[in-house]
């Protein structure tokens, strides 16, 4: 009887500890402030991919190659490194991708959520993930008759949550349960939408380089 029960206490913590497993963060740093995010334990290979490009320096020195007002702030191209003024950038990668983990509705598109940039659905029908390319929505707000005419339109029904984020926080409804979501800012969001807002030119690039100067793994 003794086994048995010091057995289940053993499941029973070992149970609490899985549950309490805190998320790994990171600190990215840029030339505009610095931004720290949490990884979500729901996404384990996106989290673990993200980990281990920021411990190989894989970031240091890439760019924000395309940022859009009320919408998102994307970086991740290795391309992006050594890029001349004005030129196109958005297509490098690290030759693999990462499958899909699209944790839909508990995972979702408001504010300040970081995703992952994927190739079209046409060419990439399971949504696998970019290696290395990623975005921080900033959105937009949206107003109840707006969000009950996106339902009717694609045939959804949004949570309460999703509807109370969407009005108050802001976000980006329309790329809900299509693209994998891996972690939040928790730190930062000031610096994400100053980076919002800078000059763009007509490929959506800042004139001004917005540079990833180095990210670092925060102790958990």
């Amino acid at each position: 009887m003794k086994k048995i029960i010091i057995l289940l206490c053993i499941g029973f913590f070992a149970a609490c500890a899985q549950a309490e497993e805190k998320e790994a963060k990171v600190l990215i740093v840029t030339n505009m402030g610095n931004i720290t995010v949490k990884l979500y334990n729901e996404t384990p290979q996106h989290r673990d991919n993200f980990l281990k490009l920021a411990a190989e320096n894989v970031y240091d020195s890439l760019l924000f190659h395309r940022v859009i007002k009320q919408f998102m702030i994307q970086g991740g191209d290795p391309k992006s490194k050594y890029a001349k003024p004005e030129e196109k950038l958005g297509e490098g990668d690290l030759g693999y991708k990462v499958p899909a983990e699209i944790v839909y509705p508990k995972l979702f598109h408001k504010c300040g959520q970081l995703c992952a940039a994927r190739e079209g659905d046409e060419s990439n029908p399971s949504r696998a993930s970019s290696a290395s390319q990623f975005y921080i929505v900033t959105g937009k707000f949206f107003t109840d008759n707006e969000l009950n005419k996106m339902e009717l339109e694609k045939g959804i029904k949004l949570t309460a949550e999703q509807r109370e984020a969407y009005k108050l926080q802001g976000g980006a409804p329309h790329l809900d349960g299509a693209y994998t979501v891996f972690g939040e800012v928790v730190k930062g969001m000031k610096v994400v939408h100053k980076i919002e807002m800078v000059m763009t030119d007509a490929n959506d690039r800042p004139v001004k380089d917005v540079k990833i100067k180095y990210m670092k793994i925060l102790k958990k």
